[in-house]
């Protein structure tokens, strides 16, 4: 008898599991994540993230692996929409999103080649991104004029600046005389300058923009999670007929 439940218990269990979703809770710096909340089926999302990374990004970062015209097909948009009001880099639909700035250039201006965004939802996940666009504060010790408590001594200037404003980090210290060394604890942000969106406004902004990038990580995840569901609702009800059909077959066996 047991033999038969153990089974049962191990589908049960693995239908679970998939469909528990990851979730982060830290940064490689330590810090908090922020839950991002981004949903790739928000087509008016993606159409203003699309937006804010042209205006944006572009102009630093690549998106290589992504063609014009599947943004238009994905987007609910037409090609020449696509040409008029996101194609900067690119001549033709089907050219991928590509910057003109020279490595020689980046490397001079920022002491690195910026990395391509392609894929960086899927490495850093949508958490991470959405914290790190919120969390860049001054500090004069820079050659930028701005740090990055989920990024320590990152290269990247705050080009969101005009829009959130400037932050300055807050610390709490905490003595120790052991060591006659101060321990200092993040507490969170204090603005010092207003940016001319409002904090909910630059949420949604940055929410919309990770969304974007979140898309462009696996276009495809929406069609996969769907097909996922329906072979493990497939599997689920093979494994009934596939249990009964045993029991049938070995009922008289003793």
């Amino acid at each position: 008898m047991m033999l038969i439940k153990k089974p049962v218990i191990a589908l049960a269990l693995g239908l679970a599991l998939a469909a528990l979703p990851v979730v982060g809770s830290a940064s490689e710096a330590g810090g908090l994540l922020q839950a991002a909340r981004n949903d790739v089926s928000n087509v008016a999302s993606l159409q203003r993230g699309a937006r804010n990374f042209v205006n944006y990004c572009l102009g630093c970062h690549s998106a290589k692996y992504v063609r014009y015209n599947r943004l238009a097909t994905d987007l609910g948009l037409s090609e020449a929409q696509v040409m008029q009001n996101l194609m900067f880099t690119g001549e033709r639909p089907h050219d991928t999103m590509r910057i003109a700035m020279k490595t020689e250039d980046a490397r001079h201006w920022f002491g690195t080649q910026p990395p391509d965004l392609s894929l960086i939802a899927r490495a850093r996940g949508a958490d991470y991104l959405y914290t790190f666009l919120k969390s860049f504060y001054l500090d004069p010790t820079r050659t930028t004029g701005v740090n990055n408590t989920m990024l320590p001594g990152t290269a990247m200037p705050h080009v969101l600046w005009e829009l959130q404003g400037y932050q300055k980090a807050v610390y709490e210290g905490q003595s120790d005389a052991a060591h006659d060394a101060v321990h200092k604890k993040f507490t969170g942000f204090e603005l010092v300058q207003k940016g001319s969106l409002t904090p909910q406004e630059y949420d949604q902004f940055v929410r919309d923009t990770v969304n974007f990038l979140d898309y462009i990580g696996e276009p495809v995840q929406l069609k996969r999670q769907s097909l996922g569901l329906k072979v493990l609702a497939f599997l689920a009800v093979f494994f009934l007929f596939a249990y009964f059909l045993k029991k049938e077959y070995w009922k008289d066996v003793k």
